[in-house]
């Protein structure tokens, strides 16, 4: 029997003291075959090569397998856990239907106590994933027939594709256990949800101090405020966590569970974010969470560690998990590792009411699963109008949707920030995000320039081949366009890896310009199947992107040049091997800076120098704030017709800013430019 690497499924909400994995291998067989005669690895979906059987296209399934109760539970209730099964699973224990849930990205149990016999029991799931989605939760999962944007969709994940265990708990338990921050920082406020039916009482304790408290459970709840002396707040420079020990005592027996969260507050001030009464700036890049051989399950905790660093170490503080309810893993590595999390659910394909209850019954399982989470600081629900047919403005019945979902998510949790249509339209949200895709550098930084001092309010979006429309910022007349905190939140072209880089670079650096900018998110981290938008390719090596170092694009200290580049290796064509560049800095830390700019030329495309020119102009910037410009001028190398000209920041002789400009002298026209 293969075990799963995976650790303990559900770490914000721990039962780990007792939990038996079921993960491994599984007998299957497809509805049209008699037999079970395959052998399936669970949690990976049926048409990924590590499921062992790559069957695409199949639309019901059967799994079985057997398994022994542990003879430690023995007077517990033994309850069958499920992460994630797309789309519909029907469960049974020993011939006994013990669960139906419907649902591709949401957990469900089912209590099987009362179905156990003696010695070995057997388990069957049927998994129905239909082929038409369009109406169901799936995210980036591709339909037949196709959603309208089915050019973005990847290889469907059906089946059980996260972890499946057993668990022991007496008849009365603790079902939920919410923690938050309070409003000073302070203390945890916790809200405990009991089910039984015999009186209990819950005791609750923090981790490591002596703090503990007593509460009666009254119809089923139960409410505690645990003080935190000597508060430790949470954030991406310390992540520190605290843990909460709840021990439910009853005439059924005792119940514990183990739940934590991070002292930390995350605000909207007009048009700022505020984290822990500081400005934050968001430097976010998209991750939809697709692995090349296991499809949307990680293929071990390993991988969503590593994903969470690579994303650090390419200098951004927010990873967006895109259309997807990620494996809750991967918000625990967030929290410990400290990299503030965008979570939303999956999107549905068209809108009926189907398909918006369907995408509604996703809002309160994300809410009660992570809520505890202090890396999640954006609640997101749709994107782009998927599932609204791209018409929010023109159907106000889809406005409502939107709306609707925003208030039902606020309902539950109010702590955060939510979005309600990610990209444009905005009918109820906030913040006023915008997904902005544009290949000449020139219009790109126009339109940012004119969003953002108000001179318009829609962009042009290119929604096929030869269709392009203008999408508003707000998609109903009491959506306000100002006075929310903006941010760009998918950006980034290019055909090859050379113009993303180069892309990356000046489009960023055209976001860094204006202060009014609450962050971005780049699309994306790493390929997926088809889609080649990564700074990494799909096995997550590193691209060649001209020389262009994502770690100081994304840098908390940035240099902004006033330039508008022209093409790949020709950002600034002259007639002269003497330029003169104005350079700016974009700074948000919590202090000014300052230092000399230097220079260094290497060939184009060159990598950055091991060391720059002597001391050019003073430059000074106060935290988010663009600076003033100050010119630096250089000459080619003599012989040379054509260089990349490094230009940094160095502080007490510290590189703290660095980018750089390719310079032409051979100054012909470049195809493409609209300057």
């Amino acid at each position: 029997m293969k075990e799963s690497t995976m650790e303990y499924p559900r770490p914000h909400f721990d039962r780990s003291h007792a939990w038996a994995s079921l993960n491994g291998d599984w007998d299957f067989r497809a509805d049209t075959e008699r037999d079970y005669t395959r052998t399936i690895t669970v949690p990976f979906a049926w048409e990924t090569p590590a499921s062992g059987i790559e069957a695409h296209w199949l639309p019901l399934a059967w799994y079985r397998r057997t398994f022994t109760v542990p003879d430690g539970w023995a007077g517990q209730r033994v309850v069958l856990q499920f992460g994630a099964v797309h789309h519909e699973a029907t469960v049974w224990v020993n011939g006994v239907e013990v669960v139906s849930h419907r649902g591709g990205y949401t957990p469900f149990e089912a209590d099987i106590t009362d179905a156990l016999k003696e010695g070995e029991q057997e388990v069957v799931v049927r998994v129905s994933a239909p082929l038409d989605k369009r109406e169901i939760a799936h995210g980036k999962q591709r339909s037949v027939p196709r959603d309208d944007f089915d050019g973005v969709c990847f290889t469907p994940s059906s089946g059980i594709w996260q972890s499946v265990w057993l668990e022991a708990r007496p008849a009365t338990y603790v079902a939920g256990l919410k923690l938050r921050p309070s409003q000073a920082l302070d203390a945890i406020e916790v809200e405990a949800r009991v089910s039984g039916d015999t009186d209990a009482t819950l005791t609750l304790a923090l981790r490591g101090t002596d703090v503990s408290v007593e509460v009666p459970v009254v119809d089923g709840r139960a409410e505690a405020v645990l003080p935190v002396a000597e508060p430790r707040l949470w954030s991406p420079e310390d992540p520190h966590l605290y843990y909460v020990d709840a021990t439910l005592t009853s005439a059924d027996g005792t119940d514990t569970v183990a739940a934590y969260t991070g002292l930390r507050r995350i605000e909207v001030i007009g048009e700022d974010l505020y984290l822990n009464g500081r400005r934050l700036f968001v430097r976010g890049v998209l991750d939809q969470g697709y692995w090349p051989r296991t499809g949307i399950t990680p293929p071990d905790d390993a991988a969503l560690r590593r994903d969470i660093e690579l994303a650090a170490a390419a200098g951004y503080n927010l990873v967006r998990k895109h259309l997807k309810l990620e494996d809750p893993r991967f918000v625990h590595h967030a929290d410990v590792l400290g990299m503030l999390v965008w979570a939303e659910p999956a999107a549905t394909g068209r809108f009926s009411a189907d398909s918006v209850a369907a995408f509604e019954e996703q809002i309160a399982p994300m809410v009660e699963r992570d809520g505890n989470s202090p890396a999640i600081i954006i609640w997101g629900l749709y994107n782009e109008e998927w599932g609204l047919d791209w018409d929010i403005p023109g159907d106000p019945a889809k406005q409502r949707a939107t709306a609707q979902a925003y208030d039902l998510l606020k309902a539950l949790d109010a702590s955060r920030p939510a979005v309600d249509n990610s990209g444009w339209t905005h009918v109820k949200t906030d913040l006023l995000d915008w997904h902005y895709y544009d290949e000449s550098a020139a219009s790109w930084g126009r339109t940012v320039a004119a969003l953002l001092n108000g001179e318009q309010d829609d962009f042009p979006v290119k929604l096929g081949p030869d269709f392009v429309v203008r999408k508003k910022l707000a998609g109903h007349p009491d959506q306000p366009l100002r006075g929310l905190p903006n941010l760009n939140s998918e950006y980034g072209t290019g055909f090859t890896s050379v113009e993303r880089g180069w892309q990356l670079r000046w489009q960023t650096q055209e976001l860094r310009r204006h202060d009014r900018v609450a962050g971005y998110v780049y699309t994306e981290l790493y390929d997926i199947e088809h889609e080649m938008a990564g700074l990494l390719d799909f096995e997550r090596r590193p691209k060649d992107l001209a020389g262009v170092n994502p770690a100081d694009v994304n840098a908390t200290t940035t240099l902004v040049l006033d330039v508008v580049p022209v093409a790949p290796g020709r950002d600034l064509l002259s007639d002269s091997r003497e330029v003169s560049v104005p350079v700016r800095v974009s700074h948000h830390g919590t202090e000014p800076v300052n230092g000399h700019l230097r220079t260094a030329w290497t060939p184009v495309f060159g990598a950055a120098p091991a060391a720059f020119d002597a001391d050019g102009p003073w430059i000074e910037a106060k935290p988010f704030l663009l600076s003033g410009a100050a010119e630096v001028r250089a000459e080619l190398p003599a012989g040379w017709t054509s260089g990349r000209l490094h230009v940094a920041l160095v502080s007490d002789g510290a590189v703290i800013a660095r980018s750089a400009l390719d310079v032409d002298t051979h100054t012909g026209p470049v195809i493409g430019d609209d300057r």
